[in-house]
């Protein structure tokens, strides 16, 4: 009786240790994940000339709140870890080494702005920790050969810019442009879509290229000089700050061109606004996400699970401010990539995972506007629609339009 026993025992030892090394298995981690929680890392120009996309952080914080509260992701709560560069490289540097070293985050999310992300992208990579999401439409974002662990997310600017250019040549083909644009590679991306879709006749159309630095107090002289060309057709690639003193001093100078003005920048609560919105009417822009304020999104699904949302988790937020709308869309893409992990938290099935996306659709995107991503398509987004500044709102015009570019 007493070997049956042992035998009986010896089993039971057997199946504990088999089932829990199973159980061990199955579940991976990288510094930054365990059973209970997923350090996330951010960095945001919370100060300084781009602080109005600070929001886009605090809504973030606001969403994993609520994934938090509803129990977490697979059961491990989100730790948020969001800090600010001013918009500063040699400052993005000093937070994504902090980041990564000190709070030992599992990935680095939705960072802000290009030359800040140029900054860290081969740091970042260098660790093999992701840039996941970063929040810049930069084109080169889309590198899966040399830069593996950066991806963006919204449609890149030369898509976008081509878009312009197509609107152009059909709408305005002997038109006299003028293009303001930051002077980094943010502003020049912008410019070389806008080049490439106008192709040959961009030689003859561009009568004038004016940049601006984005520490400069104020654009008014850039204003004031590009009016002296005479040109008909005004690109305005400017940040919020710089859009808002833009449209108010074409309005001061009686400058009224076609205005073509950056997705970027087309939040009605930070830039229109303040702009005024005497000053902002007919302005040309695009978009691939749900305008709050436009009244056919009232009964929409996705447009009240966000009011809910910011109902119970962000009650003060400026609904007219699209950043929000941004912020809140690309966090459910985080949310999406991280429940897609399982329990295989590794940085490297982060990237798998967040490679790997088929149609997926968010509430905050337009119809139409699906997430794609493939091990060699690095760029989620690549649909937008062109709208107009009517009154005191955007108004969409034409269909879902695609202008991919690869990075």
């Amino acid at each position: 009786m007493r070997s049956e026993e042992l035998r009986v025992a010896a089993l039971a030892t057997a199946v504990i240790a088999f089932t829990s090394g199973t159980a061990l298995a199955q579940k991976k981690y990288d510094t930054g994940a365990t059973d209970t929680e997923i350090k996330i890392g951010n960095i945001m120009p919370y100060s300084g000339p781009a602080s109005a996309y600070g929001v886009i952080g605090k809504t973030e914080q606001a969403y994993f709140n609520k994934i938090n509260a509803e129990g977490g992701i697979n059961g491990r709560k989100i730790n948020f870890i969001s800090n600010d560069d001013a918009y500063s490289p040699p400052k993005t540097v000093e937070q994504a080494r902090k980041l990564v070293e000190s709070d030992e985050v599992l990935l680095i999310f939705n960072s802000l702005g290009t030359p800040p992300n140029t900054a860290i992208q081969k740091y970042m990579n260098s660790k093999k920790v992701p840039q996941l999401f970063v929040a810049t439409g930069a084109t080169k974002w889309n590198d899966p050969k040399e830069f593996p662990w950066t991806m963006g997310w919204q449609p890149n600017y030369q898509s976008e810019s081509r878009i312009y250019a197509q609107y152009i040549l059909k709408e305005k083909p002997n038109a006299k442009i003028a293009i303001l644009y930051q002077n980094d590679d943010y502003g020049k991306d912008y410019v070389k879509g806008l080049k490439d879709g106008l192709g040959a006749k961009a030689a003859s159309m561009i009568v004038a290229e004016e940049s601006y630095e984005p520490v400069q107090p104020t654009i008014d002289s850039n204003i004031v000089k590009l009016k002296s060309t005479d040109a008909d057709v005004f690109f305005n690639v400017t940040t919020p700050k710089f859009t808002a003193q833009s449209i108010k001093k074409m309005n001061e100078i009686g400058w009224k061109p076609l205005h073509f003005l950056n997705n970027v920048s087309v939040s009605i609560g930070s830039v229109m606004k303040p702009a005024g919105f005497e000053n902002a009417q007919d302005i040309i822009s695009s978009n691939y996400l749900k305008d709050p304020t436009d009244a056919r999104w009232k009964d929409d699904a996705g447009m009240k699970a966000w009011n809910e949302f910011l109902d119970k988790y962000y009650p003060e937020a400026n609904r007219a401010d699209i950043f929000v709308m941004y912020a809140y869309t690309v966090a459910q893409g985080l949310e999406h990539v991280l429940r897609s992990c399982g329990d295989n938290l590794t940085r490297e099935n982060v990237m798998k995972q967040a490679a790997s996306i088929r149609d997926l659709e968010l509430g905050g995107l337009l119809p139409g506007v699906k997430v794609n991503t493939s091990p060699t398509d690095f760029a989620p987004l690549s649909q937008l629609q062109l709208m107009r500044f009517k009154g005191e709102t955007w108004e969409p015009f034409g269909e879902v339009l695609s202008g991919d570019v690869g990075g």
